[in-house]
C-alpha cells in the first residue's frame, strides 16, 4: 500500500479550500491522501475528502482566551498530539501537509520523535504568517505561501511560492478579459461565508449618499445574512437600487467574473478568488484579523485594490471612494489588470508538484 499524504486542516473556508485542492489533485495523480482535522471541520461535507480516510483529532485556539480556557486548550492539544501520534504511527505516512489554524498542530507536533518521521510541509495563504505556521515552522521541512513577499517567515526554513489553491470553477476563469462599465455598474460585495453583518448595514447606507444618476445604473449583489436581508432590501429599493442579496452565492466564480468592482474582505481566498480572475476591489479586512490587512496591503501595493479600515469606516467615506473609482473607468481597467498580475490560477499543481517532490527527495 502507498505510504499516504496526510491533510492536516479543519475549521471552514479559507483553509479547507486549499486543503480540499490539494488533496483532489493528489488523489487524480494516484496518491493515498489521508486527512487529520478537527470536530468543527466542514470537511464531513466535502465530496472531495468523503473519497479518503479521516481522523478527527482534538485541538483548541489559544489566541484571545481567558487563562482557564488557555489551559484548557492546551490540554486539548495535547491530547490530540496524542492521538495524531498512534495515528501517524499506524499510517507510516510519507508526509504531513498543515494548512494553519489549531487543527494542524497536533498533527505536526505528533511527527516529532517517530521512527520514520515524514516529510512535514506547511502551507499559508497569508501575506503574514499565521500564528500556527509561526509555531510550527520550526518543526517542517518546507513552507508554502501564498504571497511573494510573506511577514514573519523564519530565516532558516526553505520556502517555495506557490500561490493559494483556488476551486476549479475560479481557476477556469484566469485573467478573464475586464470590460470597463459603460452603462450598467456590477457591483459585487463578498462577505465571507455567509456574509458580513457590518456590510448589511454599511453598503446600503453608503449606496443611498451616492447621486441619483449613479444609484439607477448600480446592479448590487450582496452576500448578506439572511437576519439582515429584509431590511437592506428595503432600504436599497427606496434608493432605486436594482439588488440581489443572500447569504451565500453557489455561482460565484461567474459573478466574480461579471463584476466591474468588488468590495469584500481580505481572506486568504477571497483575495486568491480576485487575483486570479482579475477584479478591481475595495478591501475591507476583518477588524480583528491582521492576517486580512496584510492581504489588502499587498493587492493594494501593486495597484489592484484599495484598502479602507473598518474601525474608521463611514458610510460616507466609503460613498466617496465608491464614486471616485467609477468615475475613472481607465483606472478600473487599471486596477483589474494589476490584481491580475498577483493572481496564481496553477498554484494547486505547484503544491502539488512540491508535495510530491519532497516525498520523492526523502525516498531516495
Amino acid at each position: 500500500m502507498l505510504k499516504p499524504i496526510v491533510i492536516a486542516a479543519g475549521g471552514t473556508g479559507g483553509h479547507m479550500f486549499p486543503a480540499e485542492a490539494l488533496a483532489d489533485a493528489l488523489m487524480r495523480r494516484g496518491d493515498r491522501v489521508v486527512l487529520m482535522t478537527d470536530a468543527r471541520s466542514g470537511a464531513t461535507q466535502s465530496a472531495v475528502f468523503a473519497a479518503c480516510e479521516r481522523h478527527v483529532v482534538e485541538g483548541a485556539g489559544l489566541a484571545g482566551r481567558g487563562p482557564a480556557r488557555v489551559t484548557s486548550g492546551v490540554v486539548q492539544l495535547a491530547r490530540g498530539t496524542r492521538a495524531a501520534r498512534q495515528i501517524l504511527t499506524g499510517l507510516d505516512a510519507a508526509a504531513v501537509v498543515g494548512f494553519g489554524g489549531y487543527p494542524s498542530v497536533p498533527p505536526v507536533l505528533a511527527t516529532l520523535g517517530l521512527r520514520h518521521r515524514p516529510v512535514v510541509i506547511l502551507h499559508d495563504q497569508n501575506a503574514i504568517l499565521g500564528g500556527a505556521n509561526r509555531l510550527l515552522a520550526r518543526f517542517a521541512d518546507h513552507l508554502a505561501l501564498s504571497f511573494i513577499k510573506t511577514a514573519a517567515v523564519p530565516r532558516r526554513i526553505k520556502t517555495t511560492l506557490t500561490g493559494n489553491p483556488v476551486r476549479p470553477a475560479i481557476a477556469a476563469l484566469v485573467a478573464s478579459p475586464y470590460t470597463a462599465p459603460a452603462h450598467k455598474i456590477n457591483l459585487l460585495v463578498l462577505g465571507g461565508s455567509l456574509g458580513a453583518r457590518i456590510f448589511a448595514g454599511l453598503i446600503p447606507a453608503a449606496l443611498t449618499l451616492l447621486p441619483s444618476t449613479l444609484r439607477g445604473r448600480i446592479n448590487l449583489t450582496m452576500q448578506c445574512p439572511q437576519t439582515e436581508i429584509a431590511a437592506a432590501w428595503a432600504e436599497l429599493s427606496a434608493a432605486n437600487i436594482t439588488n440581489e442579496l443572500a447569504p451565500f452565492f453557489a455561482d460565484v466564480a461567474s459573478r466574480i467574473e461579471a463584476s466591474h468592482l468588488v468590495i469584500a474582505r481580505a481572506g486568504g481566498s477571497t483575495v486568491a478568488e480576485l487575483t486570479v480572475i482579475g477584479r478591481p476591489a475595495i478591501f475591507i479586512p476583518l477588524a480583528i484579523n491582521p492576517d486580512q490587512r496584510h492581504n489588502a496591503d499587498a493587492i493594494a501595493r501593486q495597484g489592484g485594490a484599495i484598502r479602507l479600515d473598518q474601525a474608521s469606516i463611514t458610510p460616507a467615506i466609503l460613498a466617496r471612494a465608491i464614486e471616485t473609482l467609477l468615475a475613472e473607468p481607465g483606472r478600473l481597467a487599471a486596477m483589474a489588470q494589476a490584481a491580475a498580475s498577483c493572481g496564481i490560477a496553477d498554484a494547486t499543481a505547484r503544491l502539488a508538484d512540491l508535495v510530491q517532490t519532497r516525498v520523492a527527495e526523502c525516498v531516495s
